[in-house]
Parts: structure tokens; C-alpha cells; sequence
């Protein structure tokens, strides 16, 4: 009886702590977004939202742009400021009402914040987990305290970056997947299309994966639900998926190098074409290779085929942005995590030599390049370090993860 009532008040302990973080978090947030501007990213769909949920106009329409750039500049966008428009499925509306629903920007974007940054330890948690790894609990909250403050985690919270969510998303159905839970995976894998230029090479695979291990279900559920989510967009408003194309072939014009031959053209003035297409061909063979000899796999071989797939699509020529590089996270703890199984003692002191690597060298390398224009801007540069770092990292771990006679992963789970 007195170890139930330890228990009891042990997890109210817990609860009340818990509470008392995410009360913490919100008023730091709060502080924050009263002394610093922006937030554009969270800004762009909590007035389109608002404007539809209480006026009817389309997100995508010139007079929502309008308002949004008014908000964010105090005027209409000019000469080189972002257009800040809404290019995101219609369906994104439901991820944004409840935050839409709070008339006070400054308050809703610190409650947006605070909810990304729980985002960021839960996708943490789930990553170690989807990686079969049991660190020391100090080094649990090392890599709980970098997945908050590194640059990508720190770029996506104070802009608003929706991808925060989408990254938990993704975590959340490998998990589910290596678990046999196809419903909520095929689920949640529908509603990560809200950001559709991140998943639009992963699904495919995902796709052909399932229709080779017959797991109809996950298939069934991930088509019926996106079904059922852009019916539901016709049903408010019937042409939004026009809107939505036109304003996705505009969005290329008035975003920064959004490839990594964009990128990279700004070293070499005048050789973006040939980048672009050896760039494509080199990465599109390579991922066409690991698809084929991965499409009939186990799981361990699936996990590390879709994480390499998400590396390649940040670098393909898929139009995104650096800010998006944190659904990479899951990949760079599976990296850690195996390298830590495979030097034993000395693992620990090589994940948290690459976890100060990786918070340093981004930060310094983000300050040194900054580019001053209407805001600060992220130099091309940060186009290259994470994604270069998971793709070697991933071939690093290829052999131990996969190899059934040396799989150091599937040993330690």
C-alpha cells in the first residue's frame, strides 16, 4: 500500500513539474516574442487562418498577402522583402486553428513556440527509442537540451517553422511502422503532406516498401485519410488546389537559393544548370539503387533507406531551406546511437564530441556568413554541413545496421 502511494505521489510530482516547465516556457516565450518581431513563418498562416476562419477569404488570395505583409513589414512587400505568402495545403488550416483562434499575435506566437519546443523533446524522445538506444540518463539530457537550442531547432522556433511538427510526424510513424501500428502511421503520414516538398520523395518509398511486406493497411489508411483531407479543402473551397499549384510555381521567385545547385551557384556564377542536373543524376541514381535493393527489406534496412531518403531530398533540387533540415534529427541520433553501440566506452565520448561539433561549428558558421538585407539572412552555406553530415554518417553506419552478420543495431536493441 505505501509503494502505491509513493508511486501516486511520485508521477504528481512529475506532473507538477511538467506543469510548471511548459508554465516556464510560455512566459520566456511570451517575453521573447514581446522584445522580438517576427515569427513570419508562424505569422504567414495565423492570419491566412484567421482571415478564413472568420471572413472567408481564401488563404491564398492577394488581399490575405497583403494583410500578412502589412503585419509583418508595415506595408506591402518591396524590393527584395519575402511575399510572405500562404503555400501550404488547405488542409494546414486545422494544425493552425486552435493558435488562430487566440487574437493576440504576440501571445500566440509564444504558444506556438511552446508547443514546437515540446515537439522538438518528444520527437527526441521517440527518436532514441526508434533507435534502439539507451544512453546514460546525463547523456539523455545533453541530447534533450541540444535538440532545443542547436541552430535548426532555433531557427525553426523562432520563426514558426510548422516542420517542427512535421519532424515529430515522421519520427512518430517510423515508430509506429517498426511497432505494426499501420493505422496511425498511414494516419500521420498523410497529414505530414501539410509541408508535401518534405515527404514527396519519402512517401513513394514508403509506399512501395508496404505494397512488398503486404502491409495493405498502412496503405489504405494513408490514402483514405489524404483523400478525406483534400475532399474536405474542396468542400470549403472548391478550387483551392489550383490556388495552391499557382502559388507554389510563384514561390521559387521571391525565396532565397532554395536547392543546393542554387546554393552553390553563388560561388560559381553561371553554372546552376549543370549543378542542378549532376546533382540529380548523381543523388537520383544513388536513391534509386538503395530503394530497389531496399524495397523488400527488414525494418532496420526500411529505417535507414527513409532516412537516407530525407537527406537526399534536402540536397536533390526539390525546392526548401535550411530551416527545414530538422527532420534530419531523427538520422543524426540514429548515427550517434549506432556509433555509440559500436565503440562501447569509448561511444559516449564520440557522440558527445559530435554533438559539440555539430552545436558549435552550426552556430559559428551561421554568425560568420550572416547576410544583412531587410533582416538577417542565413548565408547558401548552411545549405552544405547537416545534410553532407547525415548522408556520411548514414553510409558510416550502413554496414552495422543492415549487415545481418555484423548488425551491431539489431544486436543492441
Amino acid at each position: 500500500m505505501n509503494l502505491k502511494n509513493n508511486n501516486k505521489w511520485s508521477w504528481l510530482l512529475v506532473a507538477f513539474l511538467a506543469v510548471g516547465c511548459v508554465i516556464g516556457l510560455l512566459w520566456v516565450n511570451s517575453s521573447f516574442s514581446k522584445n522580438n518581431p517576427g515569427g513570419n513563418d508562424f505569422l504567414v498562416h495565423y492570419v491566412g487562418t484567421r482571415s478564413f476562419v472568420f471572413e472567408g477569404l481564401s488563404p491564398y488570395s492577394d488581399e490575405v498577402a497583403i494583410r500578412i505583409q502589412t503585419a509583418a513589414y508595415g506595408h506591402p512587400a518591396q524590393g527584395d522583402e519575402h511575399e510572405l505568402r500562404v503555400a501550404y495545403p488547405l488542409y494546414s488550416v486545422f494544425l493552425f486553428l486552435p493558435f488562430s483562434l487566440i487574437k493576440n499575435y504576440i501571445f500566440a506566437r509564444a504558444v506556438w513556440m511552446t508547443a514546437l519546443e515540446l515537439a522538438l523533446i518528444l520527437m527526441t524522445f521517440i527518436a532514441i527509442n526508434l533507435a534502439g538506444w539507451k544512453p546514460p540518463l546525463w547523456l539523455q539530457g545533453v541530447i534533450l537540451l541540444f535538440s532545443l537550442i542547436w541552430y535548426h531547432a532555433i531557427r525553426g522556433i523562432v520563426n514558426g517553422n510548422a516542420v517542427i511538427f512535421v519532424a515529430l510526424m515522421l519520427t512518430g510513424v517510423f515508430l509506429l511502422m517498426r511497432d505494426g501500428k499501420d493505422r496511425p502511421a498511414g494516419f500521420l503520414l498523410a497529414v505530414t503532406t501539410i509541408k508535401p516538398q518534405l515527404v514527396v520523395l519519402l512517401i513513394p518509398f514508403i509506399i512501395v516498401w508496404s505494397l512488398y511486406q503486404k502491409r495493405w493497411t498502412m496503405i489504405k489508411w494513408f490514402f483514405g485519410t489524404l483523400a478525406a483531407l483534400v475532399l474536405v479543402g474542396i468542400l470549403l473551397i472548391p478550387d483551392w488546389i489550383l490556388q495552391n499549384l499557382w502559388e507554389i510555381l510563384k514561390y521559387p521567385a521571391y525565396n532565397p537559393a532554395g536547392t543546393l545547385a542554387a546554393a552553390l551557384s553563388e560561388w560559381s556564377p553561371g553554372l546552376e544548370s549543370q549543378l542542378k542536373w549532376g546533382i540529380l543524376i548523381v543523388l537520383g541514381t544513388l536513391l534509386l539503387y538503395e530503394w530497389w535493393t531496399g524495397r523488400k527489406g527488414s525494418f532496420e534496412r526500411f529505417l535507414w533507406v527513409a532516412l537516407l531518403t530525407l537527406t537526399i531530398s534536402q540536397w536533390i533540387g526539390i525546392q526548401t531551406d535550411p530551416g527545414n533540415f530538422i527532420i534530419l534529427f531523427p538520422a543524426i541520433i540514429l548515427i550517434l546511437a549506432t556509433w555509440d553501440k559500436r565503440w562501447n566506452e569509448r561511444g559516449v565520448l564520440i557522440v558527445t564530441s559530435v554533438l559539440a561539433l555539430l552545436f558549435f561549428g552550426l552556430w559559428i558558421l551561421f554568425i560568420m556568413t550572416i547576410q544583412n538585407s531587410y533582416q538577417p539572412i542565413q548565408s547558401p552555406v548552411m545549405f552544405i554541413p547537416l545534410p553532407a553530415i547525415s548522408l556520411l554518417g548514414l553510409y558510416w553506419i550502413k554496414w552495422w545496421m543492415i549487415t545481418p552478420a555484423r548488425s551491431y543495431w539489431i544486436e543492441n536493441k
